[in-house]
């Protein structure tokens, strides 16, 4: 999608009126589309930047190449400056140049590194090389739009740094070029049009804007094919018992879906450790394999991100069959063979958010949005994980939805059956102890592959862990949300996780790196995440060795069982009224169910409250 479009000719003349009028425009636009209200930089951007393009594209005889500016990539946020949309010169086949504007007018290499650049003005953070980000949006075009499955090489990028001479800039040139990308000054503007002359045909581009805007949106074959290598290359996935046929029966149902242009939806559900992720990965192999279009989604930053770091490393390309599940608001119906929600005791009522604009909160609910997305949509997951208001992924929700549109359910469950790491007895324990089947808490009568064990101070529970540590095992630490969580005190985080005189910061908020603590999408798999304490939502989808869990102030026991506080909670979500006490008093149980089962070999218990202490020692002595 386009927030606006005009020929070069057309866009000139706009830009030829007073210079707000065609800044104000785009910004009107782009609030319209998306609800975004455009800064005074992107706006005089816009005002510097578009006229020098359309006025160098006339100037060449192009002035009937369509220009899409702020082109939104499908399926993501991302937007390009524009996409030049026309006539191939030499087949009259359709042809798109993608350009990313820049108005830097110096800009050298960041420590010598040709994927990074300084732009003097702009502070010490380096940046992504102009090159390397058109390359980037020329593949992901390439890779997600149906008109181009077989035509990788009618999309081109260029990087256009008009206001830069080329000895601002010489080291730019060290990035290399290819036949699809290039990278032009303002001393190569006669070589950036002679560029322009060669891509296109002086013929209107309107037809060719048009079939890419209406073009369907799903991964290429090429793509599934790089995913499937990638994804095998990592390490081989094992299924047995009802994993395989939660597998087979997936592929059943995409082969029968085709077959009858027809609908089904599969829910697999099953606890911590039962294979639900093997599984989706296993699909993914296997259905890229073959060529369907298939992608995978979840709700959690945390788990997708770690998804693209670990699973597809070395493939940028792989990293975009990773989704969240709010990225197919605007899918069109059965683009998708399949859609694996991973994670889908995550998915929300709706999409929108406090960033989505008026017009597009339509209330459309987003298990609604997963569901059309594909013919057969892939539901994994595990219902005593719902830890957020307004998550709604739960079996009843799903079937009750799909049958209610007239589409066949079909359920394996894998808790009864199979788990892959971990302990099904220790599981069980955990769901009674806190009364999540209906059962009274037991002593724990033990497991030979797995331990419980309960520290006597946050110290010891620490010592713990970080000796498992020592000796090879991955070790984490969690709580429940029960203290506050302050933003960063410049490059040091707060220790807002204050139990008497121990104290250690919460995992970090956003998405970089704060001093030698890891990005929170990353705090479960780096190194540098044993020292801050974990919360649920940054938790919640991985595991580890050895898990340590703090029991805060809302889950403590009286009168003979464990009763939740919720006024003891931090966490915003359960502080708000629409939230009733039941409501809270589940995900805070939920909270712990996720917390408590995250090790794959041990997990070690300590409580802030004396009497819910002496409760769990009382569980565990006999062992």
């Amino acid at each position: 999608m386009a927030v606006v479009r005009h020929s070069a000719e057309g866009l000139l003349q706009l830009a030829s009126v007073p210079e707000r009028v065609l800044s104000e425009v785009i910004a009107e636009q782009l609030h319209h589309a998306y609800g975004i209200n455009a800064g005074r930089s992107e706006r005089r951007s816009w005002a510097n930047s578009l006229p020098v393009l359309a006025r160098d594209l006339v100037e060449a005889g192009l002035g009937g190449v369509e220009m899409l500016l702020e082109y939104q990539l499908p399926l993501t946020s991302k937007r390009a400056d524009v996409v030049l949309a026309g006539v191939d010169r030499h087949t009259g086949d359709d042809v798109y140049v993608i350009v990313e504007l820049k108005q830097w007018s110096r800009a050298e290499l960041y420590e010598d590194d040709t994927s990074l650049v300084l732009v003097p003005g702009m502070g010490n953070t380096p940046k992504l090389h102009p090159v390397l980000q058109v390359r980037g949006y020329c593949d992901y075009l390439a890779d997600f739009v149906g008109a181009l499955e077989h035509r990788r090489h009618a999309v081109r990028g260029v990087a256009y740094l008009h206001n830069a001479n080329d000895l601002d800039i010489h080291d730019l040139y060290n990035q290399v070029e290819d036949e699809r990308t290039r990278l032009f000054s303002q001393s190569r503007r006669g070589k950036f049009i002679e560029y322009l002359r060669a891509q296109f045909a002086p013929e209107p581009g309107a037809a060719a804007a048009d079939r890419l805007l209406a073009s369907a949106i799903r991964p290429s074959k090429q793509l599934l094919k790089v995913a499937a290598a990638e994804i095998k290359h990592r390490g081989q996935f094992v299924l047995l018992d009802q994993q395989r046929l939660a597998c087979e029966i997936v592929l059943h149902a995409v082969e029968k879906a085709r077959a009858a242009d027809s609908k089904e939806v599969v829910i697999v559900t099953g606890g911590p450790g039962s294979g639900k992720s093997v599984i989706a990965l296993s699909l993914l192999d296997e259905l890229a394999r073959r060529g369907y279009p298939v992608q995978h989604a979840t709700g959690s930053r945390s788990f997708t991100e770690t998804m693209r770091r670990h699973v597809a490393r070395g493939s940028t390309r792989t990293k975009a069959l990773f989704k969240y599940f709010n990225n197919f608001m605007t899918a069109r119906p059965n683009d998708l063979d399949v859609l694996i929600c991973d994670e889908a005791h995550r998915i929300r009522e709706t999409s929108a958010n406090r960033f989505t604009k008026a017009a597009a909160r339509t209330g459309r609910p987003q298990l609604d949005e997963l569901i059309s997305a594909a013919r057969v949509p892939v539901f994994l997951l595990d219902e005593h994980q719902v830890v957020r208001p307004g998550e709604t992924g739960t079996v009843a929700d799903i079937k009750a939805y799909a049958q209610a549109r007239g589409l066949a359910v079909q359920q394996v469950d894998l808790n009864a059956q199979f788990r892959c790491g971990g302990s099904r007895a220790y599981e069980e324990w955990v769901l009674r102890l806190l009364g999540l089947n209906g059962e009274d808490p037991q002593p724990w009568t033990g497991d030979p592959h797995f331990e419980v064990t309960l520290a006597e101070s946050p110290y010891e529970l620490e010592g713990l862990l970080r000796a498992k540590l020592g000796d090879g095992y991955s070790a984490r630490m969690t709580a429940g949300f029960c203290w506050p969580w302050s933003d960063p005190d410049g490059d040091r985080l707060v220790p807002d996780v204050r139990i008497d005189d121990w104290s250690k910061p919460w995992n970090v908020k956003g998405d970089r790196a704060v001093g030698d603590a890891p990005p929170s999408a990353l705090w479960a798999t780096m190194p540098g995440g044993f020292e801050q304490v974990g919360c649920v939502y940054t938790a919640q989808g991985f595991e580890y060795d050895w898990n340590g869990v703090i029991f805060g102030p809302d889950l403590v026991y009286r009168d003979g069982r464990l009763v939740t506080l919720r006024a003891a909670s931090k966490d915003p979500a359960l502080l708000k009224k629409s939230v009733s006490d039941e409501q809270a008093d589940r995900l805070i149980r939920n909270t712990y169910k996720v917390l408590l089962t995250r090790g794959m070999v041990g997990t070690a218990l300590y409580s802030v409250d004396a009497k819910t202490q002496d409760f769990l020692s009382s569980l565990l002595t006999d062992h």
